[in-house]
């Protein structure tokens, strides 16, 4: 029986599946990793991880001093 997904890899499906629905559109800023750790009941650690991850995709960009915002579409 497969494993279920660590959870910071839950948490970046779930926001990259509203990123791609349309219900999170470019621009939106995301909560902070203390407020997604409260939302999904993990560790600050574990926020921090999915919000990276969401940065690996290029489905989120960071703005230095004002939060994490969901990123444009690559058009290709």
């Amino acid at each position: 029986m497969p494993s279920a997904p660590a959870e910071y890899r839950r948490i970046a499906d779930e926001i990259t599946a509203k990123i791609k629905n349309g219900e999170l559109p470019p621009g939106t800023k995301l909560p902070s990793t203390s407020e997604l750790a409260d939302q999904y009941g993990v560790s600050t650690a574990t926020a921090y991880r999915a919000v990276s991850l969401l940065h690996d995709r290029d489905m989120v960009m960071g703005q230095p001093g004002r939060g994490v915002y969901v990123a444009e579409p690559e058009n290709g």
